[in-house]
């Protein structure tokens, strides 16, 4: 079993990419279920986004309510797919786990286009086509370590686990809904509210509105929108573009 959560549709393409090579299938942790039972010698894998260097607030909220049942011995891992730094995401989900009574074998990473246009631009077809062909190289390098149940962290460019409660209270701030706002080119076709995953938008008088103080930060509702009307810091998202991964349908 390979569980996912993925905003923009690079974790849902590792995540399907290392599931057939192991003959596996997939379930995104957006379904809701966190009983899973493993049959025997059955991989569990985790892959996820890389948000603020640690894990998405849907896939800690996940990982903190799993409970997993499972006889003999399992190869249990996670890939944290990210754009400048996994940070800690791999020893976060190694103590959330570990706290489920459930040992991680192994932490892998792969480098993919970051979804964060509030500093890189994504506007330019050709070098994210180019990034996306380098991630191919490395999902296939993590997939030959998977298949051999290779232990260990082999996360690079990682950050110390120790940071990880002041980097909280920094994305605790940076993710107020304040933050976002809509412009006019907005159609009110309600994709936003209806895909947002912790469920901070409706839709008021055929505008989308954040009803919560504080939302996951994905950019899902930014990246998805089918007029670009969503934006985030006033604008700062503009000129960097959209980004989907081309080969999923989120």
């Amino acid at each position: 079993m390979i569980v996912y959560f993925s905003a923009t549709g690079n974790s849902k393409y590792a995540a399907q990419r290392i599931a057939d090579a192991l003959g596996e299938k997939t379930m995104s942790i957006e379904e809701g279920c966190c009983d899973i039972a493993l049959e025997e010698d059955e991989h569990f894998g985790i892959v996820t986004p890389t948000h603020w260097w640690a894990l998405p607030i849907p896939v800690r909220s996940f990982l903190k309510k799993l409970n997993l049942t499972r006889s003999g011995r399992h190869y249990v891992f996670v890939v944290s797919t990210y754009g400048t730094t996994p940070g800690c995401s791999g020893e976060e989900t190694r103590s959330l786990l570990k706290k489920r009574g459930i040992r991680l074998s192994a932490a892998y990473n792969i480098k993919m286009p970051d979804n964060w246009t509030v500093t890189f631009d994504l506007s330019d077809p050709e070098k994210v086509a180019r990034q996306n062909k380098k991630a191919e190289v490395n999902i296939d390098r993590t997939i030959a370590k998977i298949l051999h149940r290779k232990k260990g962290n082999f996360t690079v460019l990682r950050t110390p686990y120790a940071i990880h409660p002041y980097t909280d209270k920094v994305f605790a701030k940076v993710r107020s809904t304040k933050n976002f706002t809509v412009e006019d080119s907005c159609i009110g076709c309600g994709l936003c509210a209806e895909k947002c995953p912790v469920k901070a938008i409706e839709m008021r008088n055929g505008k989308p509105v954040w009803v919560k103080e504080r939302c996951a930060l994905c950019f899902r509702c930014l990246h998805h929108c089918p007029k670009f009307a969503i934006q985030f810091w006033n604008g700062a998202t503009k000129k960097h573009g959209q980004y989907t991964n081309p080969n999923v349908k989120i």
